[in-house]
């Protein structure tokens, strides 16, 4: 084995075992900071052998290729070290390119909160998961209720078409018959509610499923930050 695969087979194994052992916090009984910490010093020690053999040789080259492999390894090393920010920064993007994407942060306080980004026409979106199936609403705080499409309610297992539709509610299309339900479970990020009342809409009479105050107002934050909607369960 030379040197070059031996540095790839320490960085290979070495983020390998880190990513594995994520949640647990610890690789091989030492703290995954530190473990990371001589992944890096032992590459480095590879390179720097691997330059001085190589370089009683061919100096400039291996000094130069020496030069390559320190960006690269410290470059892997402030990934691991810097990922949660690289991720925040990852997840603020694509929740300002992808509308209705959940992004959670931790708050001062260590408690978690969704932000939602607003659309281009103004409203929140928000991907939530209803009876383990996901479900696209428009967040509408003048809802008294959850509303769902007839489409919607089809997807999450009810079966609109025995439903009573006894309720009327004012949509977007005008006043529309619903019928009452109760959800299982919503789930928007980490908030997670269980026996949530809702209303099905009559077929063809509601665009978009809603998410309104019969979710929202179990809810210990509901704040508009800018073009920032932050929740907090």
């Amino acid at each position: 084995m030379n040197r070059l695969t031996l540095l790839l087979a320490i960085l290979g194994i070495g983020l390998a075992l880190l990513i594995f052992n994520h949640d647990s916090g610890q690789t091989l009984g030492m703290n995954n900071d530190d473990f990371g910490r001589l992944v890096a010093l032992a590459a480095l020690a590879t390179l720097l052998s691997a330059a001085v053999l190589r370089g009683r040789q061919h100096f400039g080259e291996a000094v130069r290729l020496l030069a390559i492999w320190i960006l690269i390894a410290l470059g892997l090393a402030s990934a691991y070290v810097y990922r949660y920010d690289l991720q925040s920064f990852g997840d603020r993007v694509l929740s300002g390119l992808i509308p209705g994407r959940t992004m959670v942060v931790t708050d001062s306080e260590g408690q978690l909160e969704v932000v939602l980004q607003k659309r281009i026409d103004g409203h929140f979106q928000a991907d939530t998961m209803v009876n383990g199936q996901p479900v696209s609403m428009i967040v509408d705080t003048g809802a008294s209720s959850i509303a769902l499409t007839y489409g919607d309610a089809v997807r999450i297992g009810l079966d609109p078409e025995n439903l009573a539709y006894t309720v009327t509610v004012m949509t977007a299309n005008g006043p529309a018959l619903a019928a009452p339900v109760v959800l299982k479970e919503i789930a928007i990020g980490p908030i997670v509610r269980t026996n949530v009342h809702a209303m099905v809409a009559a077929e063809g009479r509601l665009d978009r499923s809603l998410l309104g105050m019969s979710f929202l107002s179990t809810l210990d934050l509901l704040q508009i930050r800018s073009d920032e909607l932050r929740l907090r369960g």
